[in-house]
């Protein structure tokens, strides 16, 4: 049975998770340089996490939050050939708890109206659609969901994340 181990996004992360976003999202994919930027404020700042996801030591997927008042899932993202194994749930699952673990009173993020997969990920973990954003993605043109979910004081355990 394979393993899923999720860690704390490095540096040396950064190469492969370019590579990963123009696989996943071509024209709108996160420049190298904005990856790099991102992990420096979440090592500076301390207002963002990001993680990874790791299947027998192979890189599965990654996800990033950004938390304040409230949290703002950032990025979540699963190669093709890992879906539907629990990878995206436990990405999910690792911001959850970042977000519960700086008292944040909810988490949003916005969603590809035709991403029936991911809707149905977030809807299972308790996100309730809030609004729609017109031609929010612009590669190809297409509206976003934007989702909800409101957290409970103590709702998460300490990170599952080393």
């Amino acid at each position: 049975m394979p393993t899923l181990r999720l860690r704390a996004m490095r540096k040396a992360d950064l190469s492969w998770v370019a590579q990963a976003e123009r696989q996943l999202f071509s024209a709108e994919a996160w420049s190298p340089q904005l990856l790099a930027s991102e992990l420096d404020a979440m090592e500076s700042l301390d207002d963002r996490f990001y993680v990874v996801a790791e299947v027998d030591a192979t890189m599965a997927g990654y996800a990033g939050v950004w938390l304040g008042d409230s949290a703002d899932v950032l990025t979540i993202a699963t190669l093709p050939h890992f879906r539907r194994q629990g990878v995206g749930r436990a990405l999910l699952n690792a911001l959850l708890d970042a977000a519960a673990e700086r008292e944040c009173e909810a988490v949003l993020l916005e969603v590809r109206a035709s991403n029936d997969g991911a809707i149905a990920l977030y809807k299972g973990a308790g996100f309730k659609a809030i609004a729609k954003r017109r031609a929010y993605y612009t590669h190809p043109r297409e509206d976003a969901v934007v989702m909800r979910k409101k957290l409970a004081a103590g709702l998460f355990s300490k990170s599952r994340v080393p």
